[in-house]
């Protein structure tokens, strides 16, 4: 069977770069080194008017945990609210209890204003101290689908957890193995997990344009390099999808 390829894009630009690339689906995000948060309306927007593939976003108002108070809950449900009406294909969401399990009863609250958007649980996942029980409960939240490394810093290392996942859910929800996915081992998690959905950023050094360079100032964090920017790679996507066909 073929499998699909889902890449995490952090702008239009890499959304663009991944549809160019093979991928059969983008996950928009801003802040890719917070983790993401969710995109802005201009990015969902031109992203919705230029792609052909499928395009979900990520509906996550800030980095760190997963425990939300009602303002954040209440944001998350606005901005599924707004993708709706973008047409966009599917939302990318996960919530937690402050004890480490899903939070299922607000997770489906925001299923259930998804309508007919596909519903993701991201890695939040990874975070829950029951994987079993988490999967039990993402399914009975109404989430489509799985997004995990199996509990691990990266997918290959978590393989073996996330083989047993895709046979515990077997026809209720697809498990996609995500954090770590490259060229170089596509085909190995494959054929390890069995999995036939996959999440990659193949993102690549992307140079500044600008000519004049300020030196000694830096508008985000202490020693930054403000002319330097991670975009996905049309090559990295189309080896991507090479290297996992050959599985």
């Amino acid at each position: 069977m073929d499998i699909v390829l889902e890449i995490c894009a952090g702008s239009p630009a890499s959304a663009l770069a991944a549809q160019e690339g093979g991928a059969q689906r983008v996950e928009l995000c801003d802040n890719l080194l917070e983790g993401g948060t969710t995109p802005s309306y201009g990015a969902l927007a031109l992203a919705r008017d230029r792609l052909a593939i499928g395009l979900h976003a990520l509906i996550r108002p800030r980095g760190g945990d997963f425990l939300y108070s009602e303002l954040e809950f209440e944001q998350m449900a606005r901005d599924i609210e707004l993708c709706r009406r973008l047409g966009v294909d599917g939302v990318v969401l996960g919530l937690l209890t402050a004890d480490g399990d899903v939070d299922v009863e607000r997770t489906r609250q925001l299923a259930g204003l998804a309508g007919p958007l596909a519903v993701t649980f991201h890695r939040a996942f990874d975070m829950a101290r029951d994987p079993a029980r988490a999967l039990e409960d993402v399914i009975a939240a109404g989430c489509r689908r799985l997004l995990s490394s199996g509990q691990a810093p990266a997918a290959p290392q978590g393989a073996a957890l996330l083989r047993a996942l895709r046979e515990q859910a077997g026809a209720r929800l697809a498990v996609m193995p995500g954090a770590g996915v490259r060229a170089d081992n596509i085909a190995a998690l494959r054929r390890q997990t069995g999995c036939l959905e996959f999440h990659a950023s193949a993102r690549a050094a992307a140079a500044s344009g600008m000519r004049h360079r300020q030196s000694g100032l830096s508008m985000g964090a202490p020693g930054a390099d403000e002319y330097a920017r991670q975009e996905t790679s049309a090559q990295l996507v189309r080896e991507l999808a090479r290297q996992a066909a050959q599985a």
